[in-house]
C-alpha cells in the first residue's frame, strides 16, 4: 500500500493552528486502517488527515509500477508522504524485490515533493516464525531511502505479549480483524502526527481496557522500531 500526504497550515474556529495532511495509499488491501486514521485524527486533534488509495489485492510494488495507476497518482503532486506496502516479503527474493521497488518508487515520490514511508505487515498465521524476517525486510527498505517506517507487525507482537489471545488474524489466517485494523491505525496515527495514541477513543464497541492495551502496544512498537 502506498500513502501520499499533503500538509498545509489551517486555523480552526477556535483559532487553534492545525496541520492538514492528505495521503494516498498504494498497495495490497489494508486500506481500512488507512481510512480509520482519518477518524483518529479528528478525535485526537492537532492534525487533520485525508486519504486516497490505489489498491489491488495481491499486488506487489512491481505489479503496481507496471500497472501504472500508482505512478500517475503520485505524479499528480500535492502529497506529503507516500507509504508503500506489499506482502510479508520475508523470503530472500521477496526482500530483494521490496528494496528494489521501494527505491524505484522513492525516486518518483521525491520528484513529486513527497516522502516515502513503509507499512510493515505480518506473516501468515502458520508462518509466525517469519515475523523477524518481515520486520527486517521492511526496516531495510525504509532505511534504504531514509524513509518512515510504520511497524504494524511489531505492534501485533507487542499486543500478544500483553494478551496472547488478542484476536488479530482474520478467518483466512492472514487478513486483519477489526481489532488489528484499529491497532494499525494507532501506529500510523502516531507516526504521522507525533502524538501518543494512548488515550484516544476506543473503536466501536471495543472495551476500554482492550483499547488501552492496543494503544500501549502501538506506542511501544513506534518507540522501538518506528522511523519518522
Amino acid at each position: 500500500m502506498g500513502l501520499c500526504w499533503e500538509s498545509s497550515s489551517l486555523t480552526s474556529e477556535t483559532g487553534e493552528s492545525r496541520v492538514h495532511t492528505k495521503r494516498l495509499a498504494v498497495g495490497a488491501d489494508n486500506s481500512a486502517s488507512i481510512t480509520m486514521v482519518e477518524t483518529l485524527s479528528r478525535q485526537g486533534g492537532g492534525t487533520s488527515i485525508s486519504t486516497a488509495s490505489v489498491v489491488f489485492g495481491g499486488y506487489s510494488l512491481e505489479d503496481h509500477w507496471n500497472q501504472g495507476t500508482a505512478q500517475r497518482r503520485i505524479a499528480e503532486r500535492g502529497w506529503s508522504i507516500v507509504v508503500l506496502q506489499q506482502g510479508p516479503s520475508s523470503l530472500p527474493e521477496s526482500q530483494v524485490a521490496l528494496r528494489q521497488w521501494t527505491v524505484r518508487f522513492d525516486t518518483l515520490i521525491r520528484a513529486s515533493g513527497a516522502r516515502t514511508a513503509l507499512y510493515m505487515v505480518w506473516p501468515e498465521s502458520n508462518r509466525r516464525e517469519a515475523f523477524d524476517a518481515v520486520s527486517q525486510s521492511y526496516a531495510r527498505a525504509a532505511a534504504d531511502v531514509s524513509g518512515m517506517l510504520f511497524p504494524v507487525g511489531e505492534a501485533w507482537r507487542g499486543a500478544w505479549r500483553r494478551d496472547p489471545e488478542m484476536p488479530l488474524y482474520g478467518p483466512d489466517g492472514f487478513h486483519p480483524t477489526p481489532t488489528a485494523t484499529y491497532l494499525a491505525a494507532l501506529v500510523i496515527y502516531q507516526q504521522i502526527t507525533g502524538r501518543s495514541p494512548v488515550g484516544l477513543p476506543a473503536w466501536t464497541q471495543m472495551p476500554a481496557d482492550r483499547a488501552l492495551l492496543l494503544q500501549e502496544a502501538a506506542q511501544e512498537a513506534n518507540e522501538r522500531f518506528g522511523r519518522r
